[in-house]
């Protein structure tokens, strides 16, 4: 889990809804980093799309969490982000797990 003076990023695009001031008062309220993709530019935004994605489509939707509370919610999440990073295989890496892919190039893990 996150350490104690962990400060998350809150990546968007540049959607009007992004740039309401009400948004941007709770972003400061909460202490809170955004992120945003340049302006034109969908390349910057695939990765977190296409990641957040993936994580709805393997981990949230196939689950009822109606009665999960949010300490569970946030260890699945964790939990999901750390099998993903680690031993999710994927085509782009030769059918690999990332830390597999990196042994396979001699790189200490």
């Amino acid at each position: 889990m996150q350490s104690c003076d962990s400060k998350p990023i809150i990546h968007s695009d540049r959607g009007a809804h992004y740039r309401w001031p009400g948004w941007l008062d709770r972003m400061h309220s909460a202490n809170l980093t955004r992120s945003m993709s340049r302006k034109g530019c969908s390349p910057d935004n695939a990765a977190c799309e296409g990641f957040f994605g993936r994580l709805k489509n393997e981990m949230f939707y196939p689950r009822d969490w109606k009665s999960t509370t949010i300490e569970v919610f946030i260890r699945a999440v964790h939990e999901y982000i750390l099998w993903y990073n680690e031993k999710r295989i994927k085509i782009s890496l030769d059918s690999l797990s990332p830390v597999e892919y990196r042994e396979s190039l001699g790189f200490a893990t």
